[in-house]
């Protein structure tokens, strides 16, 4: 029986190849994220463990900012002196470090990076574990001196002598590049530039006595815990953070690790697709091959093997078969993560590949992978052919109608598209974000598995309709190519099943980015009234003289300041909620559009009030008048009086969680030192909108960071933020329709080895070679759309119960992409015919004779 089936595996080799292509595709995707995200986790645990004081001391961390607010936490560098008093320290550095820098040439172009990785302002404090030495030029001195990273420098053409403006929090101000210090560990992609403390202090702070930490370096042998509790205890409890070299190194990687998963994430994404469809391909290819072999399974049962034989035997080929993928797809998979580390490596993230992880997780994995998918799959196809009757060798009984007959899968199809659509109807009518999501992919997986099971029970009312012109258009060539497609409804569903999966998905995304797209449009139109808002590029805060500069531009009627702090509010209920809370200038009303169910814009400004979102308000228990302890970053807490509740959609933009907002000056009270983050300005009597936008780009040329924009120039700004979305939609989509081209190549290539006889026969009576060909090309069409009209139903289904959560978020207006679904569909049919094109040329090729004589 090994003997048997090894010669069974290598006689139909080239046919199983596209079934392993499958397999590689899901392997390379997993193997590849785990190999990127262990080597980049590892890159950056080396970097940050070598690179960490024995005991940093920095300010009590206070709210996370979901939004930057443009305030650095400092304390008093004077700490050092403290700290170099304490037993055990060795030394006691102040340190500098503030991000969010615009650093420009001569030319006024940016230095820093442009692929959203920092620019960072630092002191120059060097010491054995400085993540860069110095290679040329001298340390800085004074103020108008700098030191610049070798890579920033050679990638912007910085020489040493040349000038750079920083646009900092505090101002702008000039420095002489005087020289370069290069990275001896990992560049995350950063710009560095180097002052002195002092001029860091007072150019990156504004305050020559603040720093942003401190750190200590023990004296020999005493040990990092020990010397954290020493300093503590000098310092005063509760007084600050301190982290030893461990804790700060754990810290800084968890800040990283929200990058790394999005990448690990999208691409286990796509595994997951090309598993689900390799699913399909396997269990087509392994059920044509076992009908195909009817009389060679019924000749192994005659001579004594028994059904379990059979079954092992057929197994057997499909572990063989995931062993060659997941040792191909572990290759690319190694292959795909170095590329994707040079893809790093363009975008400013250097990482060595030479030190690439391949922990003992990743091989493992990527054979459990590939031989479940294959077992999983090649089981049901097993247990049909351990299913032959020895009799099957003397007849020409084939059994791919073998198994479960179509009316169970209508009850089965039926009873789980009857809770999928439940579960779909519940998300329709929830009122809650959290619960709505839930039912919806419940909704979704279940849908997608009722479809798959009723599937075959589709194709001949679809396939009827889909080629009811074949006949009128090709004449018997088309009728041969509808009837060919209708033979075997199993086959044809399972192969459609293929590329219905991924155009499901695709469907159902670009419905809700449309909807997301259109319902912005409207969010915008209908709450932005000022003639232009002034933004910074990546949403980062800017330095107050932008501000100033704008306000004195010539054409400037108001100006209208919004800003962002993190806030912990402490509500009735008993809740404590961290949220945004944005401030803004008295005059909102005359920019903005704020639809208020109670008070108004004069009432949500006023000093010590602010406003609140309704729904945010009804679930906590909060009224106008209502008071809230309100908790502002470095600890300072304040009881604000709700003076206004809003029905504003989290899409307006005037905060997140709960819509909470005051007025400015509330803000400075409380949070002082923040940045603006955005400017609403209109236009003075008498100035055009082109020529105050002409006067703001001339103001704002010195600040490259700082974009002007109107209405449409906003409205682009979010198209091209959910264009994200989309390119990965359309990446899911070019992996479907690569996976569905091999699943429709090994269906009609194995067809035609199934019609051999039935082709001779035809081409004995008179069909020409061209009309053959035709004929296999319109059965692969035919198969092609119908999997595109299921997919894509499904996927609008989808994308409107998508919708419906979305609209619980404020995103209310439903758009659906006919142009990209009617694209699809044509799409299908091009690929039909490219998958066609060598199983049509294959059959076209036959001896005729040969053919008429074949069993």
């Amino acid at each position: 029986m090994l003997k048997a089936t090894l010669r069974s595996f290598l006689a139909h080799k080239g046919r199983l190849l596209l079934s392993a292509l499958a397999v590689l595709l899901s392997v390379a995707f997993v193997t590849g994220s785990l190999i990127f995200s262990d080597t980049v986790s590892r890159t950056f645990d080396r970097l940050f463990a070598s690179t960490a004081a024995d005991v940093t001391v920095s300010p009590k961390e206070g709210l996370d900012e979901a939004v930057p607010s443009g305030r650095t936490a400092t304390l008093s560098a004077a700490l050092a002196e403290r700290v170099r008093q304490v037993d055990g320290v060795a030394a006691a550095r102040a340190e500098v470090d503030v991000a969010g820098l615009t650093v420009v040439d001569e030319e006024n172009e940016p230095v820093g990076p442009t692929t959203g990785a920092p620019t960072l302002g630092t002191a120059w404090n060097p010491t054995e574990r400085s993540p860069v030495e110095l290679t040329s030029g001298h340390a800085p001195r004074g103020d108008g001196q700098a030191l610049l990273d070798s890579e920033t420098a050679d990638r912007k053409d910085v020489r040493i002598g040349d000038t750079l403006t920083v646009i900092a929090p505090p101002g702008s101000f000039e420095v002489r590049v005087v020289g370069i210090a290069t990275f001896t560990t990992t560049n995350p992609g950063a710009a560095l530039v180097f002052l002195d403390t002092p001029a860091a202090q007072t150019k990156l702070l504004g305050d020559p006595g603040a720093a942003t930490s401190i750190s200590v370096d023990a004296a020999e042998g005493v040990g990092d815990e020990r010397l954290k509790q020493r300093v503590a205890a000098a310092l005063g409890p509760h007084t600050y953070d301190l982290r030893t070299a461990d804790e700060q190194a754990k810290s800084d990687v968890e800040q990283l690790g929200g990058f790394l998963d999005v990448i690990k994430y999208v691409m286990v994404g796509f595994a997951g697709v090309a598993v689900l469809v390799g699913v399909f391909l396997i269990v087509n290819t392994f059920s044509m091959l076992i009908a195909q072999r009817t009389r060679e399974l019924g000749l192994l049962r005659a001579l004594g093997a028994d059904r379990r034989q059979v079954r092992r035997s057929v197994l057997t080929e499909a572990l063989l078969l995931g062993l060659v993928g997941s040792t191909l797809g572990l290759a690319m998979g190694i292959g795909l993560a170095a590329g994707l580390i040079e893809l790093m490596g363009l975008l400013g993230m250097n990482i060595d590949a030479d030190e690439m992880v391949i922990g003992w997780v990743t091989p493992v994995t990527a054979y459990v992978v590939g031989l479940g998918v294959t077992f999983v799959a090649a089981y049901p196809p097993a247990r049909r052919a351990a299913g032959v009757s020895p009799m099957a060798a003397l007849s020409d009984a084939e059994v791919a109608g073998v198994g479960r007959p179509l009316r169970v899968r209508a009850v089965a199809g039926a009873v789980v598209g009857a809770a999928g659509a439940a579960a779909l109807a519940g998300c329709a009518v929830s009122e809650r974000t959290s619960s709505a999501a839930s039912l919806l992919g419940l909704g979704v997986v279940l849908t997608l598995i009722a479809t798959v099971i009723a599937g075959p029970l589709l194709v001949r009312p679809v396939i009827r309709v889909l080629g009811a012109a074949f006949p009128a258009l090709f004449g018997s060539v088309g009728r041969m190519s509808q009837r060919n497609a209708l033979r075997n409804p199993r086959r044809t569903g399972a192969t459609a099943a293929a590329l219905m999966v991924g155009l499901a998905l695709v469907g159902g995304m670009s419905v809700a980015s449309e909807s997301m797209t259109a319902s912005f449009d409207q969010q915008i139109d209908r709450t932005l009234g000022a003639d232009f808002v002034i933004q910074n590029t990546n949403f980062l805060p800017f330095p107050k003289q932008v501000t100033d500069e704008v306000r004195g531009t010539e054409g400037v009627g108001l100006v209208v300041r919004g800003r962002f702090t993190p806030v912990a509010v402490r509500l009735p209920d008993g809740d404590r909620v961290e949220t945004t809370a944005a401030g803004y200038d008295p005059r909102l009303d005359e920019v903005a559009n704020i639809t208020y169910v109670r008070g108004d814009s004069a009432a949500a400004l006023a000093d010590g009030r602010l406003a609140m979102d309704r729904d945010f308000a009804r679930d906590h228990g909060v009224r106008v008048g209502s008071t809230v302890p309100v908790e502002f970053p470095g600890g300072r807490r304040a009881e604000l009086t709700v003076g206004a509740l809003t029905d504003q959609d989290a899409a307006e933009g005037f905060g997140t969680q709960g819509g909470l907002y005051f007025g400015l000056a509330t803000l400075e009270r409380y949070a002082p030192g923040g940045q603006d983050s955005a400017l609403y300005v209109n236009a003075a009597p008498g100035t055009s909108d082109d020529d105050l936008r002409a006067n703001l780009e001339r103001t704002l040329d010195p600040y490259p960071q700082v974009q002007v924009r109107d209405l449409a120039d906003y409205k682009q700004l979010v198209h091209d933020q959910i264009a994200v979305l989309l390119y990965l939609v359309y990446a899911l989509l070019g992996l479907a329709i690569i996976i569905a081209v091999l699943g429709v190549v090994n269906t009609l290539a194995l067809s035609v080895v199934e019609r051999t006889r039935e082709i001779g026969l035809l081409r004995a009576i008179g069909l020409a070679r061209r009309q053959l060909r035709r004929m296999i090309r319109l059965e692969s069409v035919v198969i092609a759309v119908f999997g595109a009209v299921l997919g894509l139903a499904l996927g609008l289904v989808w994308g409107v119960c998508t919708h419906e959560v979305l609209a619980l978020q404020g995103m209310t207006a439903l758009a659906i992409p006919w142009l990209t679904i009617v694209a699809v569909v044509v799409g299908s049919a091009v690929v039909g015919v490219v998958a066609a094109l060598l199983p049509a040329l294959r059959a076209s090729r036959m001896n005729v004779l040969a053919a008429i004589a074949h069993e």
